[in-house]
């Protein structure tokens, strides 16, 4: 058994005042027992506008951010999946949004950037977003060794695209961390049905980290981070504010579920021409 930890913010436009509400909540994780945290996307940083957070981006290796999450993993002996870090892309005005993982040295052990980015409309509202305005894409795919399983990383928007993870599969994962910042409207209609699916199809854990509240800059997230185990059973959720979910994983009782309900095995794509 391995307990992990989903923690859920709110989080502003100033990174320090971000890392240290991050701080709290990863100690208290702790105290209940974690040993894998994971933190949702843009906990350090949600800008008044979106561009604020270009000049906050990291060079790889170096900066506050990264530090922090090192410093943090090390410190409490914990595996910490850090939501998002911007980190210098390409161009000078764009960021790639960095899923980092450390282990519980405080070492760097995988990087995912994230791949598909929200440019859309949402439907009944005058919202959209432009994500690739401020947004370098990433182009591949992660799963890491961890003590409690392979681990597969995603980002929030990631989790409407089931040939990502069925990648992510076919590479042994195990386990998915996505931590995220969904919408208030498409959490709603969307966000634990497709969390749920994603842990059934894949018969995986998921450990779904959110943005749950109202931000400076007018947008409110969705909330209700989840653990779901991989019948797709929601083990623990909060629906909204800042704070934390935890749950145990048996790995032993995830390859019961494949052993005795394989359909992983029973893939069959047939393609006629």
């Amino acid at each position: 058994m391995t307990t992990a930890a989903c923690i859920q913010m709110a989080s502003g436009p100033n990174v320090g005042a971000n890392l240290l509400e991050a701080e709290r909540l990863i100690g208290m994780a702790v105290d209940k027992g974690a040993r894998l945290v994971v933190l949702p996307e843009n906990f350090a940083i949600m800008g008044k506008e979106e561009s604020d957070k270009i000049a906050v981006r990291e060079a790889d290796g170096s900066g506050p951010i990264q530090d922090f999450l090192a410093q943090q993993a090390a410190k409490h002996a914990i595996w910490l999946v850090g939501g998002t870090v911007p980190m210098a892309a390409e161009a000078d005005n764009r960021i790639r949004a960095a899923c980092m993982l450390y282990d519980d040295q405080g070492r760097l052990v995988a990087r995912y950037d994230k791949i598909h980015l929200f440019d859309v409309s949402v439907m009944d509202s005058d919202e959209s977003y432009t994500e690739s305005e401020t947004i370098e894409s990433g182009d591949q795919v992660v799963v890491a060794d961890t003590p409690f399983g392979k681990l597969g990383l995603a980002v929030c928007y990631d989790l409407r695209f089931p040939e990502l993870f069925r990648t992510l599969l076919d590479q042994g994962m195990e386990i998915l961390a996505i931590p995220s910042a969904f919408t208030a409207i498409t959490g709603r209609a969307h966000w634990e049905t497709l969390v749920r699916a994603r842990a059934i199809e894949n018969l995986c854990y998921v450990l779904a980290a959110g943005q749950g509240g109202y931000h400076v800059n007018g947008r409110e997230t969705y909330g209700h981070s989840m653990i779901v185990d991989p019948w797709g059973q929601v083990m623990n959720e909060l629906a909204n504010g800042s704070g934390l979910v935890c749950a145990d994983m048996d790995l032993e009782r995830l390859h019961n579920i494949r052993r005795t309900f394989p359909c992983l095995e029973h893939r069959n794509i047939v393609c006629k021409v």
